[in-house]
């Protein structure tokens, strides 16, 4: 059984809200609140930022949890810091159409430091031509902003394409990994 924790932390993209699922023990020795335990239960589900497209909103009976993601933080302390180039995080299962975690797949495998074009992605899952639009859609529902590194997708020519967090945040975390693109 699992319960839905977050935790809000800060970044130079603003408060970050991120959501994970807890693994729950029942019974009377039931770690923490509510039985939940410690951070190693934790899976990241949602890594989501203010004002985003679809960003996920705190619900009645989710519980704070900051300590559950002490982890996911501090790796996202340190790649904000560019002492990390990449994250190990244990992330929910279940997410997304199998399209989709296809496509994810494909951000997850794009190094720090690199970009690709939709066009790319696309060929990757095997939806090169009018796939292009899928792949960006299934881009764009992708959960786990900077974790799954989406902001590495860029236009064929170069220019900034799309990004639920908004261009400017995307500018952003490319710059951090000392990528240079046009402006969109």
């Amino acid at each position: 059984m699992t319960t839905t924790v977050y935790a809000r932390v800060e970044s130079p993209l603003g408060e970050l809200l991120l959501v994970g699922e807890a693994a729950v023990a029942d019974g009377p020795d039931a770690a923490g609140v509510g039985g939940a335990a410690g951070a190693g239960d934790v899976r990241l589900r949602s890594l989501s930022m203010p004002g985003q497209k679809g960003g996920v909103v705190v619900q009645d009976g989710w519980r704070h949890a900051p300590e559950a993601f002490a982890e996911v933080a501090r790796q996202l302390e340190a790649y904000f810091a560019g002492r990390s180039t990449r994250f190990d995080v244990p992330v929910a299962e279940g997410a997304g159409t199998e399209f989709q975690r296809r496509v994810w797949a494909v951000l997850e495998s794009i190094p720090y430091g690199s970009t690709v074009s939709y066009g790319q992605v696309a060929a990757q899952v095997g939806a090169s031509g009018a796939g292009v639009r899928a792949v960006g859609t299934a881009i764009g529902r992708n959960p786990l902003l900077v974790v799954r590194p989406c902001h590495r997708v860029i236009g064929a020519d170069g220019a900034l394409r799309g990004y639920a967090g908004g261009l400017e945040r995307k500018k952003l975390l490319l710059g951090l990994e000392g990528v240079e693109a046009l402006a969109g």
